[in-house]
């Protein structure tokens, strides 16, 4: 029976969770940096628009990938080192990056960079082994808004970068700030506290690892390159065949490996199953927000846009992230009061709200910010409460790679996204050429129609999968436990049978 390790005693929490919150946002950042030099990466690295476009496609199909292989390895070998190991990723990744001016380099650097993205849900792994209960709360409503709120607020760093100095220096930039969290982590977090037991059990499944490769690369790309390709190309639907044939082969492996990079019987849980579901939806609402947002705003008034400059576009987006990180300790006080299941549910539903204002505001500068504010609001709820959902239903040992594998859904969820709203805003085109306002307004709809399908889902989560605290303020998980996991604070139930005795005797 697995048991829930004891926080370390002399560890001190808040220069931890600072170090892993800084760490968590330097990766998140890197995924966004390249997003506002779109239109300007054909000619920055003197190739083809099909050709650039595999700058941000690489890494967000990196990122997707390393989860929950980056998840297993934490459980295995150790959470403080895999962290180092994708920071080390980062760095190099970025200098590739900023040494190169052809295009494969740039793509291979940000690849590299893109396998970081594990940082987050190893670090919320972490917080459960290193955190006292009353703390992982806030901790982990910290590190999921590092997720949105650095993808936000890469935006406006990258264009502001760009404006004024060469894009070389941006990458440059993320170095050093991965340089930094780098040596945060290793001051900070000690490489001899306790980690859970029976983490370190097993063995890496290699073969699992490719099989999940494989098959998400071949379900992710056509989703990624769809419009470009052809949604009845045969390369696109031969892509969707093999992911099928190949996930399914995956999973029948996972099932019969003794030591599996998933759990699938863990996976199939239901809190597990509808928190992972919920994430593909809220992953799409979520990445709907850079997708049209800034477009709405940069298009020109012909088109019945708002014509600003990508400069003051991303600034405008700004105040979300900001948001986000503002909601966090609003989200561990929701949790500890109420319980992670209404933390989503609340999260989900100002979403929608958010959603449902933009498609009244989409003439307005002030109504647009605002409207990334209400978005931006719960998705720092929701992402808080999704990982305190994940961790408590599924044994200690397995923690990592559980989120791992939720923070893949949502990277399902946000190239779902993409390949709808691009499809959407392609379809209805204006005299620029442009999308018009009415296909904004349905990429708008299709966004609250998802966060609303994610605050349908909440309800099939137990009622009784809460984690807060209660009135006294003394540390509770009330949640539904599986055979294989107790909560530190409760003693194991054993059976008083006779037959129970004689076999602890023998």
């Amino acid at each position: 029976m697995l048991q829930r390790a004891r926080p370390s005693s002399e560890q001190r929490t808040g220069p931890l969770i600072a170090a892993l919150a800084f760490a968590g946002f330097v990766a998140a950042i890197t995924q966004t940096v390249a997003v506002p030099l779109i239109p300007q990466w054909p000619r920055l690295l003197h190739t083809s628009a099909l050709s650039a476009s595999w700058v941000v496609t690489a890494a967000l199909l990196a990122g997707a990938i390393v989860n929950p292989i980056a998840g297993r390895l934490a459980d295995l070998y150790g959470k403080r080192l895999v962290i180092m190991v994708s920071l080390v990723l980062l760095v190099v990744g970025s200098l590739i990056c900023a040494t190169s001016d052809s295009v494969v380099p740039v793509v291979i650097g940000r690849a590299v960079q893109g396998g970081s993205l594990g940082i987050i849900p190893v670090g919320i792994s972490l917080f459960r082994d290193r955190l006292p209960a009353e703390k992982r709360g806030g901790a982990t409503a910290l590190m999921s808004a590092m997720l949105g709120a650095g993808a936000a607020l890469g935006l406006p760093f990258s264009a502001v970068m760009v404006a004024h100095l060469d894009w070389h220096l941006l990458f440059v930039c993320t170095a050093v700030l991965a340089v930094a969290a780098l040596l945060c982590v290793a001051a900070v977090v000690r490489p001899h506290d306790p980690v859970e037991e029976g983490g370190r059990t097993g063995s890496f499944d290699g073969a699992g690892a490719v099989g999940l490769t494989v098959g998400l690369i071949c379900l992710l790309l056509p989703i990624s390159k769809g419009e470009e390709w052809g949604w009845t190309a045969p390369r696109t639907l031969g892509l969707f065949a093999a992911s099928a044939v190949v996930l399914a082969a995956w999973s029948a492996w996972e099932r019969r490996s003794p030591t599996p990079l998933v759990d699938v019987r863990t996976a199939l849980r239901r809190t597990v199953l509808v928190v992972n579901g919920t994430a593909v939806l809220l992953g799409f609402a979520t990445y709907a927000l850079s997708l049209t947002l800034t477009q709405l705003l940069q298009l020109p008034s012909a088109d019945q846009g708002l014509g600003e400059s990508a400069l003051t576009a991303s600034l405008l987006m700004a105040p979300g992230g900001v948001v986000m990180l503002g909601m966090s300790p609003v989200a561990a006080r929701v949790m500890a009061r109420r319980g992670a299941k209404a933390c989503l549910a609340a999260g989900s539903a100002l979403m929608t709200c958010g959603w449902i204002l933009g498609l009244a505001s989409m003439r307005s500068l002030w109504l647009l910010t605002i409207t990334s504010c209400v978005v931006g609001a719960g998705v720092a709820l929701a992402y808080a409460a999704m990982p305190m959902l994940i961790t408590a239903a599924v044994p200690a040992g397995q923690t990592g790679a559980a989120n791992g594998l939720n923070t893949l859904t949502r990277s399902i969820g946000t190239s779902s996204c993409s390949a709808v709203v691009a499809a959407i805003l392609a379809g209805v085109t204006g005299p620029q050429g442009g999308p018009t306002l009415g296909a904004f307004r349905v990429a708008f709809l299709c966004a609250a129609a998802a966060a609303l399908l994610a605050l349908c889902a909440t309800t099939l989560l137990p009622a009784t999968e809460r984690i807060g605290l209660r009135a006294g303020g003394d540390p509770v998980e009330n949640h539904v436990l599986s055979s294989h996991v107790q909560p530190s604070h409760v003693p194991p139930v054993r059976p008083q049978s006779q037959t129970y005795y004689k076999k602890s005797k023998r």
